[in-house]
């Protein structure tokens, strides 16, 4: 099987670790990993901020680099959704591109998505230490509905303890460009997730998105907490039997 990696923004610019994950990953699992060196943004920054012209432009560059019908693998539940939701409502008015953002939006897989429904991993066997607690974001569950994919893998891990986090799907703060107007209530939102991160009793933190694991490092850093994060893609990737 051939795939296709959409690294994302801050993977590409921030956490160049997690696309490596994704890639020892889906090699383990037998995927031979295509990186299309073409692509970009996929326009969800301009998009959020209402920027429609930038976002379709973004857009259109990403249906034409990612026009290979292999599945295309987005670590990023933000990601995922804006190619898989709205890239087919963007082009509405253009009948070519809006058959090829369909067809597009029908073969792009959240990564949690793409090892759960097509490669089974969870039933292949990971392992790891230590307590692990998940924060489940917003785009991914309510947009995506993914939502028991990331879990079943991680409580497929073992010799590692999955706790549950109160409040898991409550949003950490980061919002794109909500974390940019409205800092205050970022950051308030962010210090409520810490305290459910802690009262967890996990020593890890995980998630599908990397823009939430940014806003709770930010909190962990300011208040001196001790808690490791990590993206859910590098600690299945330690994991690999």
């Amino acid at each position: 099987m051939r795939a296709q990696l959409f690294a994302t923004c801050l993977v590409d610019t921030f956490y160049p670790e997690t696309g490596e994950a994704v890639i020892k990953l889906l090699r383990h699992f037998g995927v031979d990993v295509i990186f299309p060196r073409e692509q970009t943004c996929c326009g969800k920054p301009p998009n959020s901020a209402g920027y429609a012209k930038q976002a379709r432009k973004a857009a259109e560059h990403f249906i034409s680099v990612f026009k290979s019908p292999d599945p295309v693998i987005v670590p990023s539940g933000s990601c995922a959704s804006m190619v898989k939701n709205h890239y087919p409502e963007m082009f509405h008015d253009n009948l070519r591109l809006f058959q090829a953002a369909r067809d597009l939006s029908a073969r792009t897989f959240e990564l949690t998505q793409f090892l759960v429904h097509e490669l089974k991993a969870h039933q292949r066997g990971f392992t790891g230490s230590g307590k692990i607690t998940y924060h489940s974001s917003c785009q991914l569950t309510r947009e995506l509905g993914v939502r028991e994919e990331p879990l079943t893998l991680l409580r497929s891990i073992e010799g590692a303890e999955f706790c549950p986090m109160p409040s898991a799907d409550r949003c950490c703060g980061f919002g794109g460009v909500f974390m940019g107007k409205l800092p205050e209530v970022s950051m308030a939102l962010a210090d409520d997730k810490l305290d459910n991160i802690l009262d967890s009793g996990a020593d890890t933190v995980t998630g599908c998105d990397h823009g939430c694991l940014m806003n709770i490092s930010d909190a962990i850093r300011r208040r001196g907490a001790h808690v490791d994060v990590k993206h859910i893609a590098v600690i299945l990737a330690e994991g690999l039997k």
